[in-house]
């Protein structure tokens, strides 16, 4: 008897358990644990995961599993233990873990095909199965008395493939293909029959035996300037065959990438590579962080770690922040491996991820280049993990599960036994404070491989700017370095930490500002549609003329958006070509490579953007870099901001002078004398860690301590309260004595969507207990979270407070 383990797919807690199924004969020799199955669940046919196989239950009345979704499993036996370290770091649900590693084509629904892709003899019962034809559906075979494993078996060895045809419009890519169906001898004695109007069809047969491979029915059309009408014909007459091929969606072939070499490192990159080789060759999972300033070459030692996997026949995983995703990564790594990379981002298609994802599966590539959830590419032989910028909050996850890929990274390195890489000029306080204390191996860049200057840095105090009755955006030095810089014919980034076209409106009467009636924030104005926008739950309104609240026609817009400046600087320097990158200009599929494409050809003289222009660009002519608000992230409600304020002046001044020019850095800010502003000017990272980390010692915040937030939040604001009081209350009677639990507090926004929202933090340095008491909690308000009337978020490492 053969019993499957199952995790089925109804995302609550009481069904957060695995469910014993009988395996039925048929399915007996192939099912492994990684596949999809649909299995009966009270009333209902629902998809699971199998998660082992066993020979015997506690249970006496078992039912039977319905069907086996896979024939090779979608997850390895590492990636469903990895499933489990990940649910249980995250208290999230196994399903939840579990589809969040697959594409979403796996989780639509879906018929299959079976493809012959041999003329070799297979069987006897397959061979009367297909009975001549290319493909068959598979319910055909599921009816046959042909046993699973035999098909598994010539699956195993390329003889069939099983081709998903998704219901949703994402399904894989199918070209015509056409070739003779005869011997070149009978093809030329049809040459000799048809009639002389025949002309199309003679030609065709003429390139079809000068050309015997198959060839894509529409490039053949189009090349022997006919229709598709006389491949019909000539197919009825038996002449000529057509077949339906996959092609893998390819989202980079558009571009051309120009094949690069392997760079000569510089001595400081040798020696950093150095203990990453012999880590690789001795097989040890340690982790790595390289820590080097702009431009010091992190990536070619990448790239060069990655060769020496490669050459061991072994896999590599870079993850890379999204917002810089930009072509310019992708194109370092298909410029140097080619065809051997996959990239999986948020940018591609449903479709595209997918073929991504299945060239990983199937082996037709060893690196993948990608976001976050690239960490869960089913690579199964894995050399080196590298973490770009691993200091961007872009490698958590906000949402359930709420895992962070370098906690992931780091696990799938111990089942591997291989080394992590993580760079940064930047590195997080958490990262860095481990590296000083050995739990990670710090390598350090401190030159750029050029050995050009760090660019300067000139600081401008927005406040003088304002007494000298300047009461634009742009201070007086920014607005003539900007001139300067056109006449010489270079390029300028100006960086805004915002979106929009102004952060809110107000009067000036009885200073009244509009609010968005469902979410506690000030509504947003946008200029192409002149409305007011709430960025949280997608409210949206009509500028008022006249006050809501007192009548009076002195509306005025406060703020810095991204559609302003760009106005702005349309009046002050009329001659200057524009590009805007933000939330808003890049939403269109491949809009974001299309400006930088723009830029890059010198199209434009200034680059306008959001946080997302701050990194990993690379522009030979960009000598002036403004950053014209400095101080936006420095007011949040969040003890990163310093952290987050320096990360951002330091990545986004290292984007200037990066080739033979010299650099330019100009920022402006309120707050000249901030630590966060004054360190980043020097590029003095070692003094910014230690009074930052002084900081956090004083008030108790990581890395000296770990945090845990909970936020409750419903659409009775008592009840919110209530249950938030509940918890605090329970938590603080179980904790370690020098385990503090704070709150409840409302959080920083106290409405969205109608919902009131209270949190309570713990800040802890031992709790070995602190998973199980959580659990707990989460089980004790189960119904309520079931009715959805309550909503209860548990994130074990917070990078979002408000």
């Amino acid at each position: 008897m053969k019993i499957a383990s199952i995790i089925v797919d109804v995302p609550s807690s009481s069904t957060n358990q695995t469910y014993d199924y009988l395996v039925p004969e048929k399915y007996r020799e192939m099912i492994t644990p990684g596949m999809r199955v649909t299995v009966p669940f009270g009333p209902r046919k629902i998809m699971g995961f199998v998660v082992q196989l066993k020979d015997e239950t506690t249970l006496t009345k078992l039912k039977e599993l319905h069907e086996v979704l896979d024939i090779t499993p979608v997850l390895t036996d590492e990636l469903l233990k990895l499933g489990e370290f990940v649910a249980k770091k995250t208290i999230s649900l196994y399903i939840t873990v579990f589809q969040t590693m697959l594409p979403q084509v796996l989780k639509s629904q879906y018929t299959k095909d079976l493809v012959r892709e041999t003329d070799e003899f297979l069987s006897p019962e397959l061979e009367e199965l297909f009975a001549g034809r290319e493909s068959i559906p598979f319910e055909e075979f599921t009816a046959s008395s042909i046993s699973y494993y035999h098909l598994q078996k010539q699956i195993e060895a390329g003889n069939i493939t099983i081709y998903y045809h998704v219901k949703s419009r994402i399904t894989k890519k199918q070209l015509t293909m056409v070739q003779l169906d005869v011997s070149e001898m009978r093809a030329l004695e049809t040459l000799e029959d048809l009639s002389k109007q025949a002309k199309k069809q003679k030609e065709l047969i003429q390139y079809l035996i000068e050309h015997p491979e198959p060839i894509e029915q529409a490039k053949l059309v189009k090349l022997l300037d006919t229709s598709a009408q006389t491949v019909k014909t000539l197919v009825s007459k038996g002449i000529v065959k057509t077949f339906q091929q996959e092609v893998f969606r390819d989202p980079y072939k558009n571009q051309p990438i120009e094949q690069t070499e392997a760079f000569e490192l510089t001595d400081e990159q040798a020696a950093a590579m150095d203990p990453i080789i012999s880590s690789i060759d001795e097989k040890e999972d340690n982790v790595f962080l390289l820590h080097g300033v702009t431009g010091s070459g992190k990536t070619e030692i990448y790239l060069q770690s990655i060769q020496h996997v490669i050459s061991k026949g072994q896999e590599a995983i870079v993850l890379v922040p999204e917002i810089s995703l930009t072509p310019q990564m992708v194109r370092r790594f298909k410029g140097r491996f080619g065809s051997n990379v996959a990239v999986m981002h948020s940018g591609l298609s449903a479709g595209e991820k997918y073929d991504e994802w299945r060239k990983i599966q199937q082996k037709q590539v060893q690196v993948v280049v990608g976001a976050r959830s690239a960490i869960f590419a089913p690579f199964s032989n894995i050399g080196i993990i590298i973490i770009d910028e691993e200091h961007e909050t872009t490698y958590k996850q906000e949402d359930q599960p709420r895992y962070h890929a370098r906690d992931v990274a780091i696990e799938r390195a111990k089942n591997h036994h291989c080394p992590v890489v993580m760079g940064s000029a930047t590195p997080s306080l958490e990262s860095f404070a481990r590296a000083k204390k050995g739990v990670y191996k710090l390598l350090t860049l401190y030159n750029r491989t050029n050995r050009q200057q760090m660019p300067s840095v000139e600081i401008v105090d927005m406040r003088k700017e304002l007494h000298a009755g300047n009461r634009t955006m742009f201070s007086t030095s920014l607005m003539e370095s900007m001139k300067a810089c056109m006449e010489r014919g270079e390029q300028i980034v100006l960086l805004l930490n915002r979106r929009g076209y102004s952060t809110f409106i107000m009067c000036r009467d009885c200073g009244h500002v509009s609010e968005c009636p469902h979410c506690d924030i000030a509504l947003t104005y946008h200029k192409n549609n002149h409305r007011l926008k709430c960025h949280y739950c997608s409210y949206e309104q009509a500028v008022p003329n006249h006050c809501p609240s007192c009548e009076s026609d002195l509306i005025r817009y406060f703020g810095t958006g991204t559609q302003r400046v760009e106005e702005s600087l349309a009046k002050l320097l009329p001659e200057a070509r524009v590009i805007r990158m933000d939330v808003d200009t890049t939403r269109r599929k491949g809009s974001h490579e299309k400006l930088l494409k723009q830029f890059s050809e010198k199209k434009a003289d200034i680059l306008l953007g959001t946080q997302m222009i701050a990194k990993g660009l690379d522009f030979k002519d960009v000598t002036l870099v403004g950053v014209l608000s400095a101080d936006s992230m420095l007011h949040l409600p969040d003890f990163r901001s310093a952290e987050r304020t320096f990360q951002l002046l330091t990545q986004v001044s290292g984007r200037a002078g990066r080739h033979e020019l010299a650099g330019n850095v100009i920022v402006q800010t309120y707050t000249p004398e901030h630590y966060s502003v004054t360190y980043a000017a020097e590029h003095n990272f070692l003094d910014f860690y230690k009074h930052e980390m002084a900081v956090r010692k004083a008030f108790q915040y990581p890395p000296f301590v770990f945090l845990v937030l909970i936020t409750v939040s419903h659409e009775n604001h008592a009840r919110a309260v209530q249950v938030a009081g509940e918890i605090v209350k329970q938590l603080s009677h179980v904790v370690a004595p020098g385990t503090t639990v704070l709150g409840p507090t409302p959080s920083t926004i106290a409405r969205i969507k109608d919902r009131y929202r209270y949190q309570c933090m713990i800040k802890y340095k031992h709790e070995p207990n602190l998973i199980p008491y959580l659990e707990h909690i989460q089980s004790a308000y189960a119904d309520e979270i079931r009715k959805q009337t309550l909503q209860l978020s548990i994130d074990t490492q917070p990078y979002y407070m408000m």
